[in-house]
């Protein structure tokens, strides 16, 4: 994802400066259709025989199986076997009329009233915030702020969208190697990550408006993706910690309120720059682009502040 994001900023400027702004619909609608081939064609759905299943009581513990000893989840083929029988017999007995086919019920209330729930939702909310004010705005901020030709900027424009994608996976390893080494906890290690990217990207926000160069802006801009893509190693997977069973619905809801804050993010800014221009204040200002930048820079602490104090490793829900 965040791969293509860089590929797109290093090529589509010149796209628009060659073909206009309707070549970069098209080129997106291309690849679009491109890779919806390429699924139809390769993508499989594997026999459910075929599926491994973790042991519930390992996630998140430590586990021993022979010479291996992990804080992750791991594969025990005498329970896994037993698994599979197990379900094998419940469903001959639900097609003979034996027994009935149960659907486990969902904690709706206890997910909804959890403060780990909402620490991740509130940590996505930002993330995603800073994300896609930054992928929107920063663009104008080049060319209206600094008066800079992204066609001119080469390269260096795509950096901030590379550094996430190198930095998410950089989280993902330090993460599993702090876990899997015991030299953390999970609900220390998530902390960690968390507020040390949310922090340091709040930080290189506010400088981002006193630097008026382009690789100041490069710097401040890669430097808060990057930590911002970090931090992802803390709340983006902590769904899986607390609520195993229910991962994809509370990922759900976070994901939500992601999206929502794309939106609220996106046409604040907006409304940010038009309130400063009705002032007659003029976009190359470094003031105008000021409250841009503290409003998911005051996020970020926030969101860290709330992750420490509510979020946990531990599984909460079974």
């Amino acid at each position: 994802m965040y791969f293509g994001a860089a590929a797109g900023m290093l090529f589509l400027p010149s796209l628009v400066q060659f073909k206009g702004p309707q070549a970069v619909f098209l080129a997106e609608a291309t690849l679009g259709g491109m890779w919806a081939l390429l699924w139809f064609k390769y993508a499989s759905d594997p026999p459910r025989s075929d599926r491994t299943k973790a042991s519930a009581a390992g996630f998140g513990k430590s586990t021993t199986y022979g010479n291996n000893k992990s804080l992750l989840p791991v594969i025990i083929e005498k329970e896994h076997v037993n698994s599979r029988l197990k379900d094998d017999i419940h469903r001959k007995k639900v097609e003979a009329g034996i027994e009935t086919s149960q659907i486990t019920s969902i904690p709706w209330k206890s997910i909804m009233l959890s403060w780990s729930v909402w620490a991740i939702v509130v940590n996505n909310f930002t993330f995603h915030y800073a994300l896609y004010v930054l992928m929107n705005w920063l663009p104008t901020y080049f060319e209206k702020g600094l008066q800079l030709s992204l066609q001119k900027m080469g390269s260096s424009k795509m950096l901030p969208y590379l550094n996430m994608f190198l930095f998410s996976n950089i989280g993902g390893v330090i993460a599993d190697h702090l876990i899997t080494r015991r030299l953390l906890s999970v609900t220390k290690t998530r902390k960690v990550l968390n507020t040390g990217g949310f922090v340091v990207a709040a930080f290189a926000l506010m400088i981002m408006p006193s630097l008026r160069t382009s690789w100041g802006a490069v710097i401040c801009s890669s430097v808060s993706l990057g930590f911002l893509a970090l931090g992802r190693a803390g709340f983006a997977v902590n769904h899986l910690d607390i609520a195993p069973r229910y991962a994809g619905i509370v990922m759900g809801i976070s994901n939500t309120a992601g999206t929502v804050a794309g939106v609220v993010g996106v046409g604040l800014t907006g409304q940010i720059l038009e309130s400063a221009k009705a002032a007659g204040m003029d976009l190359s200002n470094p003031n105008t682009w000021t409250q841009v930048f503290y409003v998911p820079a005051f996020l970020c602490i926030f969101s860290a502040v709330i992750f420490l104090l509510f979020s946990t490793g531990e599984r909460i829900f079974d």
